[in-house]
């Protein structure tokens, strides 16, 4: 019953969000009292459509007082996918208004048919609002508002004054410090001043009187910008700066460095950067030059970039404020075109061998060999692996022998030392009994070492005397009522195998010890757990990275998003599909500054590569599977940490905020088509995934009316960007 009130609290929620929330100024009274409010003349609109990175229109200018809000996003806007897009105003940033609190969902599929409107009333000045598209980027702009009296049309007036200690003939003696004024009495205020130096000098934000202290002739153009994007002429100011008094005769010091990335030879790979110093113990240095090979001496303002390939002299010099001039040096270097990429996986090959009865079918046993070239590419092949019947890829060393009856399946696959991966490849065979059964094992589990639930033993796990293999007989996946029962089992069993010279004294400890230290048997212990990633390079290497931006594995075994490599992307567990499981794990904000994590955990979704209609393989978790979100940030996207992203909300009230730097708990059931999410052992989501929820139209390759209902799929770490950094480490999965 509880369950059930949740779920209608949930949709009703989704209802009045799609309907436009709190979408109104503090100012305003209740949403009831507006509704009594005849609708206002001036109506801004909103329009979205199939883009991610803009809106199909939107205004930019609008009279203070009461206006309606129009967001539509549907099919008549140009939205044909079905994603949902939101429009909000931001009310934490000082430099924008923050009196209208405005926050809609629309989608082409909601009730109002992706339409919805608001009462607001403006202020004059700017409004900063944006669109959190559900697992991606941000549209954004700027809403400027003028008084209501009519629009704003006259820029501000602006003014400048040179002040410092002038000569008998008006120059600046030693410096000169410029001071700027802006007003705009009447209009709508002035928004910023900017400032640039000579003629083709870049505008920069005026902040402080700038102070020039270069010797010679100066001239220091101006403007300002008022709210309602009105900027006034430019003017400028021109002054002469000359040294003071001084007896300096010695020039300054100069020297250059250049950096880049090197190849073998010592050339420098795409581009070199020149940086250039100088300095001086008498009047100061006043002009620093440079000069690339023949050409023309021009100011250095900023380290010099050559790209260009071939082999390049930089000359320099420097001149103080006395006007002594350094000699000339100049460094000499290489530039060369980068090596071409390779971009071509392996080519893979298969052969199956042994005896074959008249049926084709492989008596007692086929072995499979696999080799793998790559001569296209150029980087030369990294790593084989090879799964069998559906199990997970794991290093392929040598042949494979498989003797059990019945139909088999390998998959194989090579990847390259440039990270290039070879498609997958399958063969199938049928191996029959050669007068011996097949082997009675409890479990399967051709992991190469023993590993008791998530402790490695460091023993290999071999096959015994039974045709099982030394973890099969374990048995660390059953559900064990009492730690010290498995730790009878597991005694019983090693007592055989040391007898048979499976293995030997040293390796009967290790396991034993592993068996101790799993805790499997004990209440609240992780029994039946398959860790996936332990932190060790191995692990790490079984995951895939799709789409843009990266994961690091850091050295105390935890991996970390968005440090390398821009962009959306996902690293996905491709070696194994899961149906009804638990996922546990620990996630970490790493985040820069003072910004949020923003991941999350995508379940349930098929096969990325080569997916019907799918050119990014990231976007096939995102459309096809379920996200459960990471994100403690308190503003912005309203789908918080445990989230069902795109289906059901939790607030931070919920789910909880924790510290940067702290290691939360994350456990995610799914069991049929109910999802349940923990947070540090504590419940904070639960949903049903019945259909009718969905923002996706069904496509033909959907089992389930909403597209999303998939029975089982694999597991992936969404990477967010280069600032939404997160940690995550100790992923064990259990299937239920």
């Amino acid at each position: 019953m509880r369950r059930q009130r949740r779920v209608w609290t949930a949709l009703l929620a989704a209802v009045l969000m799609m309907l436009g929330l709190q979408s109104t100024s503090t100012a305003q009274a209740g949403r009831a009292e507006q509704s009594e409010q005849p609708a206002a003349a001036q109506v801004l609109t909103w329009t979205a459509g199939n883009d991610i990175d803009k809106y199909t229109s939107a205004p930019a200018t609008a009279v203070a007082g009461a206006a309606t809000i129009v967001f539509e996003n549907s099919e008549a806007t140009g939205n044909t996918t079905g994603m949902p897009h939101t429009l909000t105003f931001v009310t934490s940033d000082p430099e924008f208004n923050n009196d209208v609190q405005l926050n809609i969902l629309a989608n082409p599929n909601d009730d109002q048919g992706g339409r919805h409107t608001a009462e607001v009333t403006l202020t004059p000045g700017r409004y900063f609002y944006h669109c959190t598209i559900p697992g991606h980027g941000q549209m954004q702009g700027i809403l400027v508002v003028t008084e209501g009296g009519g629009e704003d049309t006259t820029p501000p007036e602006t003014a400048a004054k040179v002040t410092g200690t002038q000569n008998t003939q008006g120059e600046y003696v030693g410096s000169a410090s410029v001071a700027i004024s802006a007003t705009d009495e009447g209009g709508s205020g002035v928004d910023g001043i900017q400032y640039a130096i000579g003629d083709a000098g870049d505008w920069r934000p005026y902040t402080a009187p700038v102070v020039v202290d270069q010797v010679g002739g100066h001239k220091v153009r101006y403007r300002a910008t008022d709210k309602a994007g009105n900027t006034s002429a430019e003017k400028s100011a021109e002054f002469t700066v000359v040294a003071p008094s001084s007896d300096d005769t010695t020039p300054p010091d100069t020297s250059a460095t250049v950096s880049g990335e090197k190849n073998a030879d010592g050339a420098y790979i795409d581009m070199a950067t020149v940086t250039v110093s100088a300095s001086d113990t008498g009047s100061g240095v006043n002009t620093i030059e440079y000069a690339v090979g023949s050409g023309a001496w021009q100011p250095y303002t900023a380290p010099v970039m050559v790209h260009q390939v071939g082999t390049h002299t930089v000359r320099y010099r420097a001149t103080d404020k006395a006007g002594n001039v350094a000699a000339e040096k100049s460094v000499e270097f290489t530039v060369v075109a980068a090596p071409a990429q390779d971009t071509t996986p392996p080519v893979t090959g298969v052969t199956v061998e042994g005896t074959k009865n008249s049926d084709g079918a492989y008596v007692g046993n086929a072995k499979v060999t696999v080799s793998a070239t790559d001569d296209h590419g150029g980087s030369g092949v990294d790593r084989i692996e090879y799964s069998l019947d559906g199990g997970p890829y794991i290093a392929y060393t040598i042949p494979v022998v498989v003797d059990r009856a019945g139909a088999h399946t390998v998959a194989y696959r090579a990847a390259d030392k440039a990270g290039n991966t070879s498609a997958a490849r399958t063969v199938s065979f049928t191996v029959v009994s050669s007068q011996v059964p097949a082997p009675n094992c409890p479990e399967y589990d051709e992991r190469l070492t023993v590993i008791v639930g998530t402790v490695d033993s460091g023993v290999p796990n071999r096959v015994t005397g039974s045709r099982c293999r030394i973890n099969e007989l374990i048995e660390d996946e059953k559900e064990w009522t009492s730690h010290a029962l498995f730790l009878k089992h597991v005694k019983s069993v090693l007592d055989e195998l040391l007898a048979e010279g499976i293995v030997d004294q040293r390796e009967f400890n290790a396991i034993q010890k592993a068996a101790r230290q799993s805790g499997i048997g004990k209440p609240g212990q992780t029994e039946g757990y398959r860790t996936i990633l332990d932190g060790s390079a191995e692990s790490f290497a079984k995951w895939q990275q799709v789409g843009g931006g990266s994961f690091g594995l850091n050295a105390d075994g935890s991996i970390t998003s968005g440090t390398t490599r821009a962009g959306l992307g996902m690293l996905w567990f491709p070696q194994r599909k899961y149906g009804d499981f638990s996922l546990r794990l620990q996630w970490r904000d790493d985040a820069p500054g003072t910004g949020n994590a923003n991941s999350g955990v995508f379940v349930r979704f098929p096969w990325v590569h080569d997916h019907p209609e799918e050119s990014r393989p990231e976007w096939v978790a995102i459309k096809y599977g379920h996200e459960v979100q990471v994100l403690d940030r308190p503003d912005g996207d309203m789908y918080k940490t445990g989230s069902v992203y795109g289906f059901d909300r939790v607030g931070l009230a919920g789910a909880g905020v924790t510290q940067k730097g702290t290691w939360n708990d994350y456990e995610i059931r799914v069991v049929d088509q109910h999802y349940s999410v923990y947070r540090n052992g504590v419940l904070i989501n639960e949903f049903d995934n019945i259909g009718g929820q969905d923002f996706t139209p069904p496509r033909s390759d959907d089992p389930g009316t909403d597209g999303r209902r998939f029975a089982s799929g694999y597991i992936g770490l969404q990477v967010h960007g280069t600032t939404d950094v997160v940690s995550y480490r100790d992923i064990r999965i259990k299937e239920l």
